[in-house]
């Protein structure tokens, strides 16, 4: 496999781990309102007889930065929403006024916080390792390479230089994220 293949794919795998991140802190419920909360909610819909994401189902909207409206497309279907809120483990009572569920995020307590805190900072150690491995992978393929004759020893070395600045640009982007979050979540 040629050297610029080998960190294309590297790269690729990295970013990956980065988006897959940025996804999940999206769910993660701080002080202020986010349809992220709630916009992949599974709600199993009777009347259509199959489970669809709360977002295929309702507007989502953020009036206010304490405050989450969840407007049906079906109004059939505002019992389904409501209680697959209530069944989610987001912690919020939902308040169903017969045309539209509002959800109000109070703030999070001390105590709260710094598990969310611990929380986010265990899922970006996930993608960390997703990283390495993506590096180690990539390390084992240049070195493969270099042992069949197809690549230079150079070549090999600037390729193993090449892979552990994508490690480091990475994790950063990583520690990026976490110190942002963080931050979110301190928020008072």
């Amino acid at each position: 496999m040629p050297m610029d293949e080998i960190e294309f794919e590297t790269e690729d795998l990295m970013e990956k781990a980065v988006d897959f991140l940025r996804q999940e802190y999206r769910s993660i419920r701080t002080g202020r309102a986010s349809t992220g909360l709630v916009e992949h909610l599974k709600v199993e819909v009777a009347s259509y007889g199959s489970t669809m994401d709360l977002r295929e189902l309702a507007g989502l909207s953020t009036p206010e930065p304490t405050l989450l409206v969840i407007k049906p497309f079906d109004p059939s279907t505002l019992k389904d929403i409501e209680r697959a809120i209530e069944r989610s483990n987001i912690g919020i009572t939902p308040i169903n006024d017969g045309r539209v569920i509002r959800l109000p995020v109070p703030p999070l307590s001390g105590e709260r916080r710094q598990q969310l805190t611990q929380q986010i900072k265990k899922m970006a150690e996930a993608q960390r390792v997703v990283i390495r491995s993506a590096r180690r992978d990539a390390n084992k393929a240049i070195d493969a390479e270099k042992k069949d004759g197809t690549l230079p020893e150079d070549d090999a070395e600037r390729g193993h230089e090449n892979i552990q600045e994508l490690t480091s640009k990475y994790e950063k982007r990583v520690d990026e994220l976490v110190e942002a979050k963080s931050k979110e979540i301190q928020e008072v």
